[in-house]
């Protein structure tokens, strides 16, 4: 792809936003069309893998910040050109009544703000900074865009740790040229055009303009001999498997950032990174609150009047928790250290509510064994509803 055909590119249009649309407008509009067009969901459809690597590539561009600004500049001063660049009718010094410059709505001081120390962040001293005679300087390469996915885990494994295997389909360096886009046995060569600078620099009128080189692309270096696997970008789309280590005490929702492991960069950049997010299905057992873990535990009512120890579940495995005498239904015991790890080290607390449990049917013996009881109760002078509600 050349330079003008990048600039005329929109790909604004590719991924069905305005150009105003936020951050999170575009990376929604991604994920749609990512969903509804992936090779995994449409085997064999070749326009839709082709729609893929097409709103891919726009969302590279697009999703990051930085590229998205290089990617408007140029744009719009395409078309301040007529659409010729700078060469055709376009941006003219000179141009104007009376022969002078005719400056559009902007400052002329924000242009040469930078001769007396100051700048005009995001106004015209951005837009042309680099086109200026301020030297030459080479492009950093456009590193990979960043790309999610997700993965659901037990309440357990969520808590204690875990890892995970992914299988991903996406824009991954290429595995027959590992990157460098070059037939395996030749190497990309500096770009004759611009000596590997990535720009190239020509005077009109009084000033000097430096903007990317067609030839390269501002990469500063040619593929004489493509790979013919990915056609000298350097970049496949491949599914492959990843192991994420899942960290202990992760939480439902969370996201987990593996450097370097999104989308590959083209002609060996930088990589972007992969986000994980995380989603815990519930426990029948055991529920969270932050790190500590809560339990309901159900007793009768003469181990809460007489006391015992009751066998408790935790994340590795049983232990016994003292119910004093006299305790009521539904208070909590403490059981310290058994709750969810902390990644720092240590752990929450494992909190046993006691619910008192009643049997449905009671045997001829025990009921007459709990009305004796119950009129032992009364003649000691004990009554459950004393200072209840004003009684």
């Amino acid at each position: 792809m050349t330079q003008r055909e990048w600039v005329e590119r929109d790909y604004y249009a590719d991924l069905g936003v305005s150009s105003t649309a936020s951050q999170d407008e575009i990376k929604k509009a991604y994920r749609k069309l990512a969903r509804e067009n992936h090779p995994d969901a449409n085997p064999g459809n070749a326009a839709a893998e082709a729609k893929f690597k097409r709103i891919s590539e726009a969302n590279s561009v697009l999703a990051d910040a930085a590229k998205r600004k290089e990617y408007d500049q140029a744009r719009a001063m395409f078309a301040a050109g007529g659409g010729g660049g700078f060469g055709g009718g376009g941006f003219r010094p000179g141009q104007g009544r009376g022969g002078g410059f005719t400056a559009p709505d902007f400052d002329l001081g924000d242009i040469f703000g930078a001769a007396r120390g100051g700048s005009a962040p995001g106004g015209v001293d951005d837009l042309f900074g680099g086109l200026f005679n301020r030297g030459t300087r080479k492009p950093k390469p456009h590193r990979g865009s960043d790309i999610e996915t997700e993965t659901t885990l037990d309440f357990r494994e969520a808590a204690k740790g875990s890892v995970v295997q992914l299988q991903l389909t996406s824009p991954s360096p290429c595995t027959v040229c590992h990157g460098s886009g070059a037939r395996p046995g030749t190497s990309p060569k500096v770009c004759p055009t611009c000596n590997g600078q990535g720009v190239t620099s020509r005077s009109q009128g009084h000033f000097a303009f430096s903007e990317p080189c067609a030839d390269c692309r501002g990469t500063g270096s040619i593929v004489e001999s493509p790979c013919v696997d990915c056609g000298g970008s350097g970049v496949t789309t491949r599914t492959r498997t990843i192991s994420v280590r899942v960290p202990v005490g992760v939480k439902d929702g969370q996201r987990i950032r593996l450097a370097g492991q999104g989308q590959a960069g083209m002609r060996g950049a930088p990589s972007g990174d992969l986000y994980v997010t995380v989603h815990v299905e519930p426990d029948p057992v055991f529920e969270r609150d932050g790190d500590n873990l809560t339990i309901s535990v159900p007793v009768s009512f003469d181990e809460l009047a007489l006391g015992t120890t009751v066998s408790v579940p935790t994340l590795d495995g049983r232990v016994g928790v003292k119910v004093p005498a006299g305790t009521s239904t539904g208070r909590t015991l403490r059981v310290r250290g058994k709750g969810v790890p902390r990644r720092g080290g240590g752990a929450g607390d494992l909190l046993v509510t006691l619910t008192i449990t009643v049997p449905e049917t009671l045997g001829e013996e025990a009921a007459a064994a709990l009305r004796a009881y119950a009129e032992a109760e009364r003649a000691a002078g004990f009554d459950p509803r004393a200072g209840w509600a004003g009684v």
